[in-house]
């Protein structure tokens, strides 16, 4: 396979050299399978590089922004770069290969480990501002104390989310689901040790100082929920609507040309291909004929009874000699002018090629006059074995009794609906043919990819269902409280519907990248709520006081949650300029979830804590 990976990239890169030789001459347009696949790989390696270098680049600049201080830059791009080479080490050692599903691990393990260290550094910050006296060890040792339960539990419970990676049917997902458990689970443990060990090494150096601004989310937040009555009630339920009408349009067709932009030069020759050269995608029907004798309709069989005596001498002589020519009967030429004439008609098939195509030719080339099975016959046993092999081969399999039509679909016609065509193929076929006399089968690069969107589709449902019974168990461990398990759970579906309306509204389909956003929905926003509630519980202590512990809550690990969407949102907007489609949307949604995450855990959860009241005073 990797042989054949390479040998196809160098035919490829060699065919371009000479094409860009005569580009003055024509005008060329390259396409196929084997080109699409070796693009995807290089712009996938392309978006590695440049777009990978150049997001970290504007997370450093965000932190050098946001925080001031040179540790605070280098201290989270020391902890991601060491996380990120532990776990790919793990993958080269352990021999997991990346796909183009697999291939935003990366940038999915930055967003947690960024997150992990950022709300450390918010609450050493903190610290240090009330204890400025304090040693840098005991703040040190505070911040982690402080941070490890609701840290260790937002990680099993992001791990718990990308582990429902594991029930798709999908081997690349299933990777993914493998990495990103393994990759969380390293980053936790090396961010929990490399940080408190380096800022032990370091100067205690003056807190940050935090100039008084018109502007500050965590505060904008607050007010709006100390002060809002309906309005966050009435968008909620606004929210909520627009993600069940969204979600009820998501569809999960996609086809190979909408993967690329409409400038590139693969998406140019493969719209060239697909609409005036017959089709892209190959789609293979496959007929395997009952025995000879029950080849035939059954109107015929009744014939066939009343001139047995007659046939007996023939059917004797042909059971003596079995000639392979004698397999050409005019009952079979009829089924394969028929299924081809049916093929042909439909409006989202373009190419194809089948043994009716050569009987065409040999109708021309026999001055207009149809081919018998006599004809046929006297053809094949006068045809060399090896022209046999080049001209019948690909149509007709005589020794397992089989025809086959080979088309190709027009992959760009906008109403392709690839399910609802291959069911609408089967069915029609089958009541056209008698299931005696052939069995229909539908095969090739079609079938498999339809095969794979939908069981993309129902895999997104059991794993989201799965993800959601896992979290409200842990949930129920963590906070052993019905309320807030209720609470945390309402906070965290909103940001996941959504998603899957944005998705529906502006007609993005479910593809193999879009499906882990569920995933990156959960895991983000679950992380930030369960800091949010556990810090909430621990203002709560103080004065028994739901407004002043939002507000405090709200303005501190607020502010944690804030700098992480801001530095990520930021970074992955390099994402848009990629040239693979798939990506383009990764980005955009990573950043819609997030957003969507931070509104709901500094608004929409502060504001249910209030109405619910699930804290008992303490006297």
């Amino acid at each position: 396979r990797d042989t054949q990976r390479t040998l196809d990239n160098q035919n490829i890169k060699e065919i371009r050299s000479i094409i860009s030789k005569y580009q003055d001459d024509a005008t060329f347009f390259l396409g196929g399978v084997q080109m699409i696949s070796d693009d995807i790989v290089g712009f996938v390696k392309n978006d590695l590089l440049i777009y990978g270098s150049t997001l970290i680049l504007l997370i450093i600049l965000v932190l050098g922004i946001v925080f001031k201080k040179p540790r605070w830059v280098m201290l989270p791009i020391l902890i991601c770069a060491l996380s990120i080479i532990a776990i790919t080490s793990s993958l080269g050692f352990f021999g997991w290969e990346i796909t183009v599903i697999s291939s935003n691990f990366i940038a999915l393990q930055l967003i947690i480990t960024i997150s992990i260290v950022l709300h450390l550094i918010v609450r050493y910050e903190e610290l240090l501002r009330l204890y400025p006296r304090s040693s840098s060890k005991r703040l040190v040792l505070l911040t982690i104390l402080t941070k490890a339960t609701p840290t260790f539990f937002a990680i099993l419970t992001t791990i718990a989310g990308f582990s429902s990676l594991l029930y798709s049917h999908i081997n690349p997902v299933i990777n993914l689901g493998w990495m990103m458990s393994a990759g969380i689970a390293m980053s936790l443990i090396i961010a929990f040790i490399v940080f408190p060990a380096t800022l032990i090494l370091l100067k205690k150096t003056p807190p940050v100082k935090q100039k008084k601004s018109n502007f500050s989310l965590p505060s904008l937040t607050a007010k709006i929920v100390l002060h809002d009555k309906k309005a966050i009630y009435l968008v909620t339920f606004l929210s909520i609507l627009f993600s069940v009408t969204g979600a009820s349009q998501l569809v999960v067709e996609n086809s190979f040309i909408n993967y690329f932009k409409k400038d590139t030069d693969i998406y140019k020759g493969m719209k060239v291909i697909d609409q005036e050269l017959g089709g892209t995608t190959p789609l293979d029907i496959i007929l395997t004929l009952s025995d000879d004798h029950s080849a035939v309709s059954p109107v015929d069989k009744t014939q066939e009874n009343k001139e047995e005596d007659a046939d007996s001498f023939e059917n004797e002589f042909n059971t003596v000699e079995n000639p392979d020519q004698y397999w050409f009967t005019d009952e079979k030429i009829k089924i394969i002018k028929k299924v081809h004439d049916y093929l042909t008609h439909l409006i989202q098939i373009g190419e194809v090629q089948s043994f009716a195509t050569l009987l065409d030719t040999g109708k021309r080339l026999n001055e207009n006059k149809k081919l018998d099975s006599v004809d046929l016959a006297i053809i094949y046993q006068k045809l060399p074995q090896k022209y046999r092999d080049v001209i019948l081969l690909p149509y007709v399999n005589i020794e397992h009794n089989q025809l086959r039509f080979s088309t190709r679909i027009i992959d760009s016609n906008e109403a392709l609906r690839r399910d609802a065509l291959l069911k609408k193929i089967k069915e029609e076929l089958t009541s056209m043919i008698d299931p005696n006399v052939a069995t229909v089968q539908l095969s090739n690069l079609m079938v498999l990819y339809n095969n794979m969107l939908q069981s993309l589709f129902h895999s997104q449902i059991t794993m989201i269902g799965l993800v959601l019974l896992i979290v409200l168990l842990m949930f129920l461990v963590l906070f052993r409280s019905f309320k807030l398990t209720f609470i945390a759970l309402i906070v965290n579906i909103i940001p996941i519907g959504m998603v899957f309306g944005f998705m529906g509204w502006l007609h993005i389909p479910l593809d193999i990248m879009t499906i882990t956003i569920a995933a990156i929905a959960m895991g983000i926003g679950i992380d930030d709520t369960i800091h949010y509630i556990h810090r909430f519980k621990v203002e709560f202590t103080k004065d028994n006081h739901y407004y002043a512990s939002m507000h405090r809550t709200n303005t501190s690990i607020g502010n944690a949650m804030y700098f992480t969407t801001l530095v990520i949102v930021i970074g992955f907007s390099i994402l848009i300029l990629s040239n693979l489609i798939p990506t383009i949307y990764f980005g955009l949604l990573t950043m819609l979830v997030m957003a969507a995450a931070l509104t709901s855990d500094l608004i929409l959860l502060p504001k249910l804590l209030i109405l619910l009241k699930p804290y008992k005073k303490i006297k």
